[in-house]
């Protein structure tokens, strides 16, 4: 079987041909034939063997945890999938430990042990690869007519669950008939979803990304009704005198010095939100009697968020539903080009621009 797979111990990458194909080992499982896989900043961090760890036993790790599939077979004990249904896994399992409360209540992204396990990143191969095996209670069947956006699942997960965060903490604002003005920081592939999510919810967003118009991320963000401000052009100041008051900010950059500058105009009772982890040094001078000061006196909020649960998923695969319906043809143009596996390295040396770049198995 065909697999791209990151050795940690030599620092290597490889197209593997002879990986061992996974087959069912229990009732529940099912067996699924690989379609697509997306490549993001995670798999770039792991190729770059800033993180990343093997299963038990192992000296490599498959990688990709974004994927689309087409179940091949089926366990026994499986119901409400049969092969030719297409499906998308979620990424994280939960920690075995009894004391978890998250992870013992089916929400292993609260995880409070920090013993879990996560398809491609930590202890338990990914998704790139012409297999793959996985329990029927972490995969969810995709209707035929996202067959060409479904790849966009999981990183919409970002967005749904940061949107089921900031709808439980507006009940603090029991005046507030309807949400307000959004930005979204950064025009990566999670942060134009993001802007979708938010268009959806009713908010005015606006996105807030760091390289000049023209180009492929602000015509997609305009496209779908999102003004696009470079962060070049204007600076954060003059972003607030534009925008005006910020109800909530939706950081997609993983850049930490633009995500607190813009912290700095995020409006009274507002919220910001953190979903990137930053991937590159870079320095930081903060006021931290002055942020302190603005956090308590406007009564902010500030929300950390990683992966997702079974409810996101569901969320964002009825969301790429209304997408299509919304705004035809522009989540397709998201997804700029599919590679075979022999190029993976070639998209996360991040030298290929565009939005989203997915790998196939034709």
């Amino acid at each position: 079987m065909k697999a791209v797979a990151v050795f940690p111990k030599s620092r290597e990458v490889r197209v593997l041909e002879d990986a061992p194909e996974p087959r069912l080992r229990s009732p529940t499982e099912v067996r699924v034939r690989t379609l697509e896989v997306g490549v993001c900043g995670t798999d770039k961090e792991i190729t770059a063997f800033r993180y990343g760890t093997p299963p038990d036993g192992e000296d490599f790790l498959i990688v990709g945890h974004e994927a689309l599939g087409e179940v091949v077979e089926v366990g026994k004990g499986v119901q409400g999938l049969e092969p030719g249904d297409l499906v998308v896994p979620r990424v994280r399992r939960p920690c075995p430990h009894e004391h978890c409360p998250a992870c013992r209540h089916g929400y292993p992204d609260f995880c409070v042990t920090g013993d879990y396990t996560e398809r491609g990143i930590q202890k338990a191969h990914g998704f790139c690869a012409q297999f793959f095996v996985e329990d029927v209670a972490y995969l969810h069947r995709v209707p035929s007519q996202l067959r060409a956006v479904a790849v966009l699942t999981e990183p919409l997960t970002v967005a749904e669950k940061a949107l089921r965060e900031v709808e439980h903490l507006r009940e603090r604002l029991p005046w507030e008939e309807k949400p307000g003005r959004a930005v979204v920081l950064g025009a990566g592939p999670v942060g134009l979803l993001g802007a979708m999510v938010l268009l959806r919810a009713g908010y005015a967003t606006t996105v807030y990304s760091r390289s000049p118009k023209p180009n492929e991320k602000a015509e997609a963000a305009e496209s779908f009704g999102a003004p696009y401000i470079s962060s070049k052009e204007v600076p954060v100041e003059e972003l607030a005198k534009r925008v005006g008051a910020v109800d909530l900010v939706y950081e997609a950059a993983g850049a930490s010095k633009a995500a607190f500058d813009v912290l700095r105009v995020l409006g009274p009772n507002g919220s910001f939100i953190f979903t990137g982890v930053p991937g590159r040094k870079e320095p930081l001078e903060l006021d931290g009697a002055a942020l302190l000061k603005q956090l308590v006196l406007k009564n902010q909020l500030v929300l950390g968020t990683v992966n997702a649960a079974d409810v996101d998923f569901e969320a964002a695969l009825e969301d790429l539903g209304r997408f299509q319906a919304r705004w035809p043809g522009r989540v397709e143009r998201l997804v700029t080009a599919r590679h075979p596996p022999e190029e993976f390295q070639k998209v996360v040396s991040g030298k290929v621009g565009g939005i989203k770049h997915v790998i196939t198995f034709g």
